[in-house]
């Protein structure tokens, strides 16, 4: 596998070796030998795994201390706008954000640290992702930030009229009226 750095520092690209035949394809899509090798050393603690039809944006979604989570995401099946957002108080890259395709024929992952927002906007007609995190759910350490956000400026490949959110995802506060519970460490 090979892992690339992002624009912003511990958001990695991770692709896989995929070894196609006429039969199909096979790829490892997780081992853990694999990922420390490359310096991603966590306990993965649990599985996720969300289907989607198109124009579902999910997120910003984020769990505070001391739930964080660090992820790793991928596409199953279909196409997805994944975007990451550094929520770490004093990051020089605080409020950025990384936008990248995830599709099911590629199969690249993204790694999501602990102090980053998570979502993603569906693409294609239909989308399953999995995810693992490093931790487990809490629903009383959940918090997100708004898709929307004006601050943010992210652009979801998705009309505004098209996009379909769950009614708690609506109420999410934008940026500017989060107090983050991360802080930057270099």
């Amino acid at each position: 596998m090979t892992v690339l750095q992002t624009d912003i520092p511990g958001v990695l690209l991770i692709k896989p070796s995929i070894f196609r035949d006429d039969r199909g394809a096979f790829l490892e899509s997780f081992s853990a030998r694999r990922y420390q090798d490359h310096g991603i050393t966590r306990d993965w603690v649990q599985d996720n795994l969300s289907t989607s039809v198109r124009g579902v944006i999910r997120g910003l979604h984020y769990q505070r201390p001391p739930f964080a989570q660090t992820k790793i995401v991928q596409v199953i099946r279909g196409r997805i706008l994944d975007v990451v957002v550094d929520i770490r108080r004093g990051s020089p890259t605080y409020g950025r954000h990384v936008a990248v395709e995830l599709d099911s024929e590629e199969r690249t992952q993204i790694l999501v640290p602990h102090g980053f927002a998570h979502g993603f906007a569906v693409l294609s007609p239909f989308a399953d992702v999995m995810y693992k995190t490093d931790n487990y759910y809490s629903r009383d350490h959940e918090a997100g930030l708004r898709y929307d956000d004006p601050d943010l400026a992210i652009d979801w490949h998705i009309p505004p009229g098209e996009a379909i959110l769950s009614p708690k995802d609506v109420e999410l506060a934008s940026l500017k009226d989060i107090h983050s519970d991360f802080e930057y460490q270099p």
